[in-house]
């Protein structure tokens, strides 16, 4: 009985969050609804192993991860793959602003073993947080442990509804685009937005089986595959490459030779299921943060939060013209390190939905956008991020 209300309670989060994104047009974002419910949640009811119960744990979030990372590598090609080099440099770019401003004006104002501990969640997730706050707590300086994953907590909030407006700004302007050049999608590209289904699949097939056999667990067994062939490999290579990105970059190989179809998990019919429970894991750290630890580190985080995001303004605006962007399209590029993924998903998934008129329209922004922010979050958050907090542990 306890399963199932856990259960529900997660579920009934997660569908007030989508209402409001829907009701609002995405200009509240779903993500940042259900982070807000999860807070007033576990600072009053909700106990504090909620998502854990259930049964979103960690073993679960361990094969979600790996899943969705070959699936989404299914809605692209290598050449598109390829070509996001210039949303990795920005987003690779801003970090460097943010680092930047909280590393010499932030030490201005707080103490540097204060400024040191908080800003690799800043540039990153929940990996460089918990990284910070065990090597805080193995130096002893307990009073502040609290503060990376206060900081993980916070700055994510503050990303969504900065992001989502940027992303609407740079929606109507691809629109124009897309209207004024006749409204055509280029059929080559696999269709990437939330639901989508393929009307052909021309590439070789590897796998020939009668329909019959084609099944969901066909699918899911193959995907499974990919990502334990990743993992393996990252394991195998020290994780020089992350093994985030080596998943992503096996599923666009798979999908490219014809092992995986295009759009996997939806075909299998799971891939709500798994992006509902990464989301819930995610919104689960939330209840490392009371109100009195967030009360008495407040002031600190709210500042950094302010240069870091500054930081990553000033640099996103400086070089967008460079690399061919627009400046909302390079800021929201750096703003993945707020977050990462599945947010950055979610995020550009309800805006393109949200501001198109028609399922071309949705297509098409879809496409424009979605490579470069999920691009743009494992560079920051899967590989930036952890490096920035391994070095970081040295200098405290």
């Amino acid at each position: 009985m306890n399963f199932l209300i856990a259960f529900t309670v997660v579920m009934v989060f997660m569908t007030v969050g989508e209402w409001v994104a829907a009701a609002t047009r995405a200009f509240i974002p779903s993500v940042f609804i259900t982070a807000v419910l999860f807070v007033i949640g576990f600072w009053t009811v909700l106990p504090k192993n909620v998502v854990a119960t259930a049964s979103f744990g960690s073993g679960f979030i361990t094969i979600c991860i790996a899943l969705l990372l070959v699936h989404l590598g299914t809605l692209m090609n290598l050449r598109e793959l390829l070509a996001q080099w210039k949303a990795v440099c920005i987003a690779l770019l801003g970090v460097c602003g943010t680092l930047l401003l909280t590393l010499t004006l932030g030490t201005l104002i707080f103490n540097w073993k204060t400024v040191v501990a908080a800003v690799p969640p800043l540039t990153g997730g929940l990996v460089s947080a918990l990284l910070m706050s065990s090597g805080l707590k193995a130096q002893g300086l307990t009073t502040l442990v609290a503060l990376p994953v206060a900081m993980f907590v916070i700055h994510s909030v503050v990303g969504y509804p900065l992001t989502s407006v940027l992303l609407k700004q740079e929606s109507h302007r691809l629109l124009k685009q897309f209207r004024a050049n006749g409204s055509k999608l280029d059929p080559s590209i696999p269709k990437m937005r939330r639901g989508a289904e393929e009307k052909g699949d021309n590439r070789p097939k590897m796998m020939k089986l009668p329909t019959p056999y084609q099944t969901s667990a066909f699918i899911m067994a193959r995907v499974a595959l990919v990502g334990l062939l990743a993992m393996g490999f990252g394991t195998l290579t020290h994780n020089v490459i992350n093994s985030n990105v080596v998943c992503l970059i096996f599923g666009v190989i798979a999908h490219q030779i014809g092992f995986l179809e295009d759009n996997a998990l939806n075909k299998a019919g799971v891939f709500n299921w798994l992006m509902y429970g990464l989301l819930a894991y995610v919104f689960g750290q939330l209840s490392a943060t009371t109100p009195a630890v967030l009360a008495s580190i407040v002031l600190q985080i709210a500042v950094l939060i302010v240069l870091g995001v500054l930081g990553m303004f000033l640099a996103s605006r400086v070089l967008a013209k460079p690399f061919g962007m627009s400046w909302q399209m390079a800021f929201s590029c750096s703003l993945t390190a707020l977050f990462g993924f599945p947010a950055d998903y979610i995020l550009t998934s309800e805006v393109a939905s949200a501001v198109a008129t028609t399922e071309d329209e949705e297509e098409y922004l879809t496409q424009q956008m979605m490579p470069k922010m999920l691009v743009g979050g494992f560079a920051t958050v899967s590989v930036a991020s952890v490096i920035i907090a391994t070095i970081f542990l040295k200098l405290l």
